[in-house]
């Protein structure tokens, strides 16, 4: 390939279009990986208001898992309670109920956390600026071409793709060929690499229009600093979602002869739309309550059709993959925008570094299609049912009906895994294996790791599991090793270690060394009776790497974590959790359980 304006060739491992929530994501994991990246967007900076507006609960914990958590949590609002106003008897709305924000009970933190996508980047950013990494910005792709030769699509180190990127702020000669081994597209709904590429959309646009707003508000409402869902009896329905910085983020439902639609398009048109006509509605819900604007301060605002989509791929041959928006659109009402994203970049990234680095096998990167895409799909079908439930009269004198109270809270219970990412649970493939799931039936196989505190057998400290689960690359193998104070569980134990430091386990021939593999143990052995000494000494290369299910000294948290995973406090397990925290396999406390696990990496490690 050519170009006339061509001024400089380069060579990239993965380079990276666009730099929403899933690029920067994706470029993080990558960088801190080793892997040399390279993202460009076509903006000339990132956002800086507006667009998606939180973290659910499990984005939090993948958040946590690269240590960017804190960050988050320092600039977040927090949201603890939901609110509920239906139809009254005055002809206005009335309040209905209260009850938590986030209803799931496996939850590592208990509340909603509200943040601009523009902050959330920053964040990414920040991190990859740590490492060298920054967006080109005002840069765009104008040709992509993919390579169709066997030999090269099957090379991991082969430089398959060739795209012309072209600087907007250097004139028309600044173009640049790039070579790259792998091109992610994260460029957003309207994806210039999925069109590209020739990749449809399955889906449709609903003709629901929606404004928002984000304020600072003045109002009557007594729940204006919780979540909040209005639905009045004739003029649709509001959601508020309070925001940092005392915002709120107000979603307002358009009657369906709104002026907002373009009569000649049928589509959404923001210039015929404004911030103070999407008040006027969002008043006409919430009366006899009325919200104004404070100060004159509109964050941001804007108006949406929903759109409902899913790309009919995510790559082509394993060599320019989709991501995010790109892949899939959907109403905000259940936050699944930024968190979908951010999620498909958090299953991407490790399989793209295994790959690159010679560590796994090239099907490794089908397991992101087959995983993603069942969840953008069920995501849709959840869409669906959630956005016609929202928006359906509620139950009143009038109209008795309607949705009463009782059946929405039980229906938001049915969805709250769905809506908090705790719920995901991947099929079984390849690094999915459910074969000895009743070993514990409390991690399961495909999900993620439920939180729980074990203590340090050397000095007591407790831990959380899942801070002993970073997104570092690593499979953990975590060796449930029964109750090591009694010699016939230790002796097994020792006989599971000499099986693990056998030249033909997995740890020795896929280990590359302290690459690929952390192992932790943990015993059901009280404090009491136990030192960390009494481990084999395989298991304890650092003391910190065995642990007891037992209650911390202050006898506050701790322990029954064997009794909350399943698992028989004698029998023990071996538990494989994946590099980004989802639960891989199970297999026994024994030489075969060994040989198990060494057969499930046969199946994509190198």
């Amino acid at each position: 390939m050519s170009s006339p304006g061509a001024t400089k060739e380069s060579h990239v491992d993965v380079l990276i279009i666009g730099a929403g929530p899933a690029g920067v994501m994706c470029a993080n994991a990558l960088v801190r990986a080793g892997i040399c990246v390279r993202i460009v967007d076509k903006r000339s900076e990132g956002v800086t208001a507006g667009q998606a507006d939180g973290c659910q609960p499990r984005t939090m914990e993948i958040l946590q898992s690269y240590g960017l958590a804190d960050q988050v949590f320092k600039a977040s609002g927090r949201i603890w309670r939901a609110a509920f106003y239906n139809p009254g008897t005055n002809g206005g709305v009335e309040r209905v109920g209260r009850g938590a924000a986030v209803s799931a009970p496996q939850a590592r933190w208990q509340f909603g956390v509200t943040l601009s996508q523009g902050r959330v980047e920053d964040v990414f950013l920040a991190s990859m600026k740590e490492h060298g990494l920054s967006v080109q910005w005002s840069t765009v792709p104008i040709s992509i071409h993919c390579s169709t030769a066997t030999d090269e699509l099957k090379d991991p180190q082969a430089y398959a793709n060739t795209v012309v990127l072209k600087r907007l702020s250097h004139g028309d000669d600044a173009t640049e060929i790039v070579h790259s081994k792998f091109v992610l597209g994260s460029d957003g709904a309207h994806s210039w690499v999925r069109k590209s590429l020739g990749i449809g959309a399955d889906g449709s646009a609903t003709n629901s229009i929606w404004g928002v707003l984000d304020i600072l508000p003045t109002t009557d409402l007594p729940d204006i600093r919780n979540m909040t869902n209005i639905h009045s009896a004739d003029s649709g329905t509001l959601f508020i979602i309070p925001r940092e910085r005392d915002l709120v983020r107000v979603y307002v439902q358009q009657p369906d002869d709104s002026e907002f639609i373009d009569p000649e398009t049928g589509r959404a048109d923001k210039s015929r739309a404004s911030p103070e006509k999407i008040l006027e509605q969002a008043n006409k819900i919430m009366r006899p309550y009325r919200i104004d604007i404070k100060d004159g301060v509109i964050d941001w605002w804007t108006v949406y059709a929903v759109g409902q989509r899913v790309a009919e791929r995510y790559s082509i041959h394993d060599r320019v993959i989709i991501a995010g928006d790109a892949c899939h659109t959907h109403s905000p009402k259940a936050g699944q925008g930024m968190n979908a994203a951010l999620g498909d970049s958090h299953n991407l990234a490790w399989k793209l570094a295994y790959v690159l680095k010679g560590w796994g096998a090239m099907s490794l990167l089908r397991t992101y299609e087959s995983e993603r895409r069942k969840f953008a799909q069920d995501l849709i079908d959840f869409d669906k049912k959630w956005s016609k439930l929202f928006i359906s009269k509620r139950q009143s004198p009038a109209d008795p009906n309607g949705v009463s109270h009782k059946h929405f809270m039980e229906m938001t219970k049915t969805y709250a895994g769905f809506i908090s990412g705790l719920g995901l649970r991947y099929g079984p493939s390849a690094i999915v294996n459910p074969e000895y799931q009743s070993l514990a039936p409390g991690l399961v196989v495909g999900e993620r790791v439920v939180p729980q505190m074990f203590i340090g057998a050397a000095d007591g400290q407790p831990f959380e599991i899942q801070d002993l689960l970073p997104a570092d690359l690593r499979f953990k193998v975590l060796v449930f090793g029964g109750n090591i104070s009694i010699q016939g569980d230790l002796e097994r134990l020792k006989e599971v270690a000499i099986a693990m430091d056998a030249p033909e386990s997995f740890l020795r021939r896929f280990g590359h060394g302290d690459g690929v593999f952390d192992v932790l143990c943990f015993s059901s052995a009280k404090q009491e009776t136990t030192d960390y000494l009494d481990f084999p000494a395989f298991f304890r290369p650092h003391w910190s790497k065995v642990l007891l299910d037992d209650v911390d000294v202050t006898g506050r948290v701790g322990g029954e974590g064997y009794a909350k995973y399943g698992v028989d406090t004698r029998a023990g397990a071996i538990a494989i959790i994946r590099p980004d925290g989802y639960v891989g396999m199970l297999a026994p406390l024994n030489a075969h359980g060994v040989d198990a696990v060494t057969a499930y990496f046969e199946a994509f490690l190198l």
